[in-house]
């Protein structure tokens, strides 16, 4: 598990394609990693790894086919930077929200503009998760823990305080880019308590007029 709260931006010192999986060498930068141990999981770019080679200032992973079809790390290449998070101790500082590392989906970039000394950005999530999207709630883009200021459908709008700019790769997106998305957990659990008897059914299309109704939630 992970915070959102980005440690250091590293940089994808090489990447090795390995029978149609990923191979990742990650230069951790400035990153603290004492006390970390060979298995240890560290999240880049909000994609949780597993560390299986630790060097004096970075480490390797593996990146299977499923994380390339669902993440951005697909298109990654050496010298792009990365968040970089290690995962939670029992002391960890609780800073941002309940992270798993396990992205939803691709989202994009639609823009971005100068407000004061901030940046207001628009992003695009994917259809199926614009339902988990609030405003006022909790997203990790590339593995920084943010809050939404507005929604509309699928497109939903954050401002980026300088710090943030400074000390994520937030400063480099872009129209166009893409970023990975992982929805607030609590927000999927809700879900599923709604739903209620029907959760077990396959293919269920997640919260209807009629689950609210059988909840109680409309009369």
């Amino acid at each position: 598990m992970f915070t959102g709260i980005i440690q250091a931006v590293g940089r994808v010192a090489a990447a090795e394609n390995k029978g149609g999986d990923l191979r990742l060498h990650i230069d951790t930068a400035d990153l603290p990693m004492e006390g970390v141990e060979l298995g240890d999981s560290i999240a880049v770019n909000g994609v949780c790894l597993t560390a299986v080679d630790l060097l004096d200032r970075g480490f390797w992973a593996d990146v299977s086919r499923e994380t390339l079809n669902l993440t951005s790390l697909a298109g990654i290449g050496a010298g792009r930077r990365v968040n970089l998070e290690k995962a939670m101790t029992p002391t960890t500082h609780f800073g941002g929200h309940i992270v798993s590392g396990h992205v939803d989906g691709l989202g994009e970039v639609v823009s971005r503009h100068s407000d004061g000394r901030s940046e207001r950005f628009v992003l695009r999530a994917p259809d199926e998760l614009a339902r988990y999207i609030a405003k006022k709630g909790s997203i990790t883009v590339d593995g920084t823990s943010l809050t939404v200021n507005e929604v509309k459908g699928a497109d939903f709008e954050l401002n980026i305080v300088p710090h943030t700019l400074e000390h994520t790769i937030m400063g480099d997106y872009q129209a166009g880019s893409k970023v990975n998305l992982e929805v607030d957990v609590v927000a999927r659990y809700l879900e599923r308590l709604l739903l209620g008897d029907k959760a077990h059914e396959a293919g269920q299309g997640g919260i209807s007029l009629e689950a609210l109704t059988r909840a109680g939630f409309v009369s």
